[in-house]
Order: C-alpha cells, then sequence, then structure tokens
C-alpha cells in the first residue's frame, strides 16, 4: 500500500478520495453511504453549510486555545473520534490504530461493540480518554459481561446508542454483494470478486489479518469466540435499547453514561431524567431512519430542553474545522467525528487517522482566529447565523 503524503492531503475529501481507490467498492461504500435514498446523509452536511459565521474583525488573537473538558476530562480540541464499526475490515489497525492516533493528539476515542478487535488491546493502545459503545447483540448477559470487561481495561464512560431497533437499510450493501464476500459461499462471491481482486494491497493486508474478524467483545454465553460479523443485523432485531434497559444498565456500570442518538426535546428531558452524563445530538451520520432532521438542525432544540443539566455533543456531517466550530456556536460542549477519521484509516492505516486529525485541528484554529476567538469556550450563538426555522419552540 502506498504512503501518505501530508503536503499534499489538506482536507478530508482528499483523504476520502485516497480511501475510495485503495479498498474494495464494499468495504469503500460501507463507510461512505447512508440509508435508502441517502437524503439524511445529505442533509447533515447541507445544514452545516447553511450557517453562516458572523466575525469579529480588527481582534489580535494571541494564542488560540482549543482544550475543553467533556465529562470532566480534558481534551487538547473538541473533537472525540466517534464509534465506527467493522474498522477493522477498512484497515488490519482498525480500531487500536484510531485509539492510538486520538490519545496521542490528546483527544479522546470511542469504541463500538461492533469491532474486529478486543477492547482490552484498544484501551492498550491510547494514552487519552477512552469510552466503550454499547449495543445489546448477543442478550444481556453478553452485554453485562462486555461492560464488566470495559470496566475493568479503564473506559471511563459507557455510549448507549438508541436508534438502532433494527439496522438501516444501506442500499449500497446489497448491490456490492457485501453479505456474499463476508459469508457466502465462493459460488455466490464469484460476481463480485473483481472489486476484491483489483485492491491487491487490501487483499494482502486482509488475509494475513486472518481474513474476516469476529465481534471479539460480543461473546454469547455457551458458544466459542466473539461473534460472526454477519450476525449483527439480526441480533440488532432482538436487542432493541429501552428507557427500561438503561436502568439495568446503570446497575451494572457505575461511571458516567453518554446517550447517543438523540434529536428531539422530548428524547433529550427522558435522558436527562435516566442520568445521563451527556447526550449526543445524532441521527447515525445518516444511515438509520433516512428523512430525519440533520443533527445540527436539531441541536438547539436539544440544548433549550436540557437547559444545562446534561452536556450535550453532536455528530453527523462533520468534515471541516469549520462545522466543530459551527456545532460549539449552537450549543455543543464537543463533537463525534467518524467518517472523517474512518476516510484516513481507509486511506492508510494509523497515519491517515493521525492526518485526518491534524487536518481538523488546524482547520479549528484557523477558524477560530479568523472569527477573532481565541478560544472554544468563549463561542455562542452570536458568531454565526442559522435558520429560524431551528429555533426552539417557547414550549
Amino acid at each position: 500500500m502506498k504512503k501518505l503524503s501530508p503536503s499534499r492531503v489538506v482536507n478530508i475529501a482528499d483523504l476520502r478520495s485516497i480511501a475510495e481507490k485503495r479498498v474494495p467498492k464494499a468495504v469503500f461504500d460501507y463507510l461512505d453511504g447512508g440509508a435508502e435514498g441517502e437524503v439524511t446523509l445529505r442533509e447533515n452536511c447541507r445544514a452545516l453549510e447553511r450557517i453562516t459565521f458572523r466575525p469579529r474583525h480588527a481582534v489580535a488573537v494571541g494564542d488560540c486555545d482549543l482544550r475543553t473538558t467533556v465529562l470532566g476530562g480534558e481534551i487538547s480540541f473538541p473533537a472525540i473520534l466517534a464509534p465506527v464499526g467493522y474498522s477493522r475490515l477498512m484497515h488490519p489497525g482498525g480500531e487500536v490504530a484510531a485509539a492510538r492516533a486520538a490519545g496521542d493528539a490528546g483527544t479522546g476515542y470511542i469504541l463500538s461493540t461492533i469491532s474486529g478487535h478486543r477492547l482490552e488491546n484498544v484501551k492498550a493502545a491510547t494514552k487519552g480518554t477512552a469510552w466503550y459503545q454499547l449495543y445489546l447483540v448477543g442478550g444481556r448477559e453478553a452485554a453485562e459481561g462486555a461492560i464488566e470487561r470495559a470496566r475493568k481495561a479503564g473506559f471511563s464512560a459507557l455510549v448507549i446508542t438508541i436508534d438502532t431497533p433494527v439496522a438501516g437499510m444501506r442500499e449500497r450493501d446489497p448491490r456490492n454483494g457485501t453479505a456474499e464476500l463476508l459469508t457466502g459461499s465462493p459460488f455466490a462471491k464469484l460476481p463480485f470478486l473483481p472489486q476484491v481482486l483489483a485492491h491487491p494491497g487490501w487483499l494482502t493486508a486482509f488475509l494475513l489479518d486472518g481474513g474476516v474478524p469476529r465481534l471479539e467483545n460480543v461473546l454469547v454465553p455457551g458458544e466459542t469466540g466473539g461473534m460472526p460479523m454477519l450476525d449483527v443485523g439480526t441480533a440488532l432485531r432482538k436487542s432493541v435499547v429501552t428507557w427500561e434497559d438503561i436502568r439495568w444498565i446503570r446497575q451494572s456500570w457505575s461511571g458516567p453514561i453518554v446517550i447517543k442518538g438523540i434529536l428531539t426535546a422530548d428524547d433529550a428531558r427522558q435522558a436527562v431524567d435516566e442520568g445521563a452524563a451527556a447526550i449526543s445530538v445524532s441521527n447515525h451520520g445518516g444511515r438509520q431512519l433516512d428523512g430525519v432532521s440533520a443533527a445540527i438542525a436539531a441541536l438547539p432544540e436539544v440544548v433549550a430542553a436540557v437547559n444545562g443539566k446534561t452536556e450535550v455533543l453532536m455528530d453527523g456531517g462533520v468534515r471541516r474545522g469549520a462545522d466543530i466550530v459551527k456545532a460549539l456556536c449552537l450549543g455543543a460542549r464537543a463533537v463525534l467525528c467518524g467518517r472523517a477519521y474512518a476516510y484516513g484509516l481507509a486511506a492508510a492505516g494509523h497515519a491517515g487517522v493521525v492526518r485526518a486529525i491534524e487536518i481538523l485541528r488546524e482547520d479549528v484554529e484557523r477558524t477560530m482566529r479568523l472569527l477573532g476567538c481565541s478560544s472554544v469556550r468563549e463561542l455562542n450563538s452570536s458568531y454565526v447565523r442559522y435558520p429560524s426555522a431551528w429555533m426552539p419552540s417557547a414550549d
């Protein structure tokens, strides 16, 4: 696999272009695509573009302070690497490489349940904050086992994703034969093999890594090894997370809980009532219910609803540091970035994630200086204009 040239990779779109060339179409489209018509996927980005800045000119900005705190811990800049499933298919380093890059950059990493690396190895790889994202795949016993492992390994928070009662219909996957490539018979694989054979570097690394990994953190009682990767769709249908589940999860986990997948004031208030230390305004990157609000458009409503009772994060559509700044102006404490770093992982493994973080950090600092603001903690809605339809109602 060719090395990454940082001097020629100046934005996340460059990393996306490299990733598209370096991994098979089935892998790239899993990372890049959304649900059904991908309306929400596109709207996440378009909504951020509709926000305009209101800079303070003729202001001397000295040192630009990008630090903030999330759940009581300081991070070097207001972006945390979001949970991204199947990362080991994008590059053998997968979650371990991403966590190491995040820690070296002084920020946090969230490990997905849908991981090909053991959570203990991921936590050991990072010097920074690490949270564990929980699905209830495999049942309650499997989840409780993962929670206990995460506690012992040193993960400091649990992220519960509530918007996946069933996997969204990601139409690119069946077109690309993803299921057939991962678990089908040799005959079923035949129509889809050319896309794999066209990427010998990726294929060699994939085979040397042992082929299709199991889900190392979903250990079902009575079964040997982690859950097979393609069991996830079926498992999600049997593992809907309810508010009642959050109550028993709290009994198993004494640390802070982050609830991810909030888009309405009602759900935000419910999350506060259930003791969430933070919530993430999220539509799963446009990968679940197509046609819902862009995450940034829902942010003001959620911020108003919680009224400072819990920390608010946001994920969805973040491709530039300016997007991060816009989210902070509308009340987010920090953002979660998924595709932005995953493109780097698929493009060049650890080095690609490092470059993605560098790009976002440089973007944030430059945007802050151009705004005339010296600290991310001073950002507020006076620095932006945004559609009046997003403003929360008096209710």
